[in-house]
């Protein structure tokens, strides 16, 4: 048994250890006691970033606590909803066995098992999404508002395409960037903050298009991006003989070529 939630009484599983010690918080923290589900949702995100980034620095270590922290934030919205008589943890892990055991037929489903046939995941979501269409919901229902925007943009153009509504080809993808972009110079040129920002938003949705016509996850294409600059200019930093704002952009400029041909070279 953990010594440290023997102590404190707080049970004798992992479970009911951490059930407990929720709900003590929600009881006695004045800080817990005060948040709700709209205060803990940035928090919720925030957490499943941070696995997401142990996962990619692949320390096991990091991701054995940044997984804690995120199940603190499920848990912490179930005991809310408790309180409210809404659900509770048991309600949401039940709920999400019978979703996984209906998107898995060849495993649960005694007449599909072992059937290599069976319908893709996606296509197994958008049937269960037919049923929200039937009662007058929309195809784009379900694409959480709070999704990064890139990645909305995304899955909103999936959704979309699925009716039909897509570029037959990426040329047409490209064209729109083209004309996109236009605009954007045209929006700055009226110097209407408003106009520019709605023109940039346009020639981002029209490059996410591209990386999902070419077949690139452009969440990952600007990770890589922005980890490639990060290199780049830190390389800048370490290599400049005077303080950055005392250098011309063509010192600086020689300096990121320099990084450029230091990783083609590696």
């Amino acid at each position: 048994m953990n010594t440290v939630s023997n102590k404190h009484n707080l049970g004798d599983t992992p479970y009911t250890r951490i059930k407990n010690l929720m709900q003590r918080l929600r009881a006695e923290c004045p800080w817990d006691s005060a948040q709700s589900f709209q205060t803990i949702a940035p928090y919720t995100i925030e957490e499943a970033y941070e696995v997401s980034d142990a996962v990619e620095q692949n320390d096991m270590p990091q991701l054995k606590s940044e997984l804690g922290d995120l199940l603190f934030q499920v848990l912490f919205h179930a005991i809310m909803a408790e309180e409210n008589g809404a659900f509770n943890m048991d309600d949401v892990c039940e709920t999400l066995v019978q979703k996984m055991v209906s998107r898995h037929p060849h495993i649960f489903d005694p007449e599909r098992i072992g059937d290599r046939s069976v319908p893709h995941w996606e296509d197994i979501k958008a049937s269960e999404r037919a049923e929200t269409l039937e009662n007058g919901g929309s195809v784009l229902d379900g694409v959480a508002l709070a999704l990064p925007a890139l990645m909305r943009a995304e899955k909103l153009q999936k959704r979309a395409a699925r009716t039909g509504f897509d570029w037959p080809d990426i040329n047409g993808v490209t064209d729109k960037i083209s004309e996109e972009a236009q605009e954007v110079a045209e929006a700055i040129s009226s110097g209407s903050h408003d106009d520019i920002e709605d023109e940039i938003g346009d020639l981002l949705f029209a490059v996410t298009n591209l990386s999902r016509h070419a077949g690139i996850d452009p969440e990952i294409a600007l990770r890589r991006t922005n980890k490639k600059f990060s290199k780049r200019f830190q390389h800048i930093e370490k290599q400049a003989k005077k303080p950055l704002k005392e250098m011309s952009l063509g010192e600086m400029d020689a300096l990121w070529n320099a990084a450029k041909s230091l990783e083609r070279n590696v």
